[in-house]
């Protein structure tokens, strides 16, 4: 488990650990924006889906994608 700001432009991560996750459950990290003091994430799945986070928001990186 992670937090979100020590992670990597264009890293992959997921909300839950899941082993085996389906290309649905994966996100993109994105850029700061400073204005709502989040990170911006895309599923992988679909690029139109932008969601906004906090960067102390805890994610799973061990999977396999």
């Amino acid at each position: 488990m992670k937090k979100l700001k020590d992670l990597k432009i264009g890293s992959y991560f997921t909300l839950k650990e899941i082993e085996n996750p389906k290309a649905e459950q994966v996100y993109i990290r994105g850029e700061y924006d400073r204005s709502s003091k989040s990170f911006s994430c895309e599923k992988f799945s679909d690029t139109n889906s932008e969601r906004f986070f906090r960067s102390d928001k805890e994610v799973f990186t061990d999977f396999i994608f």
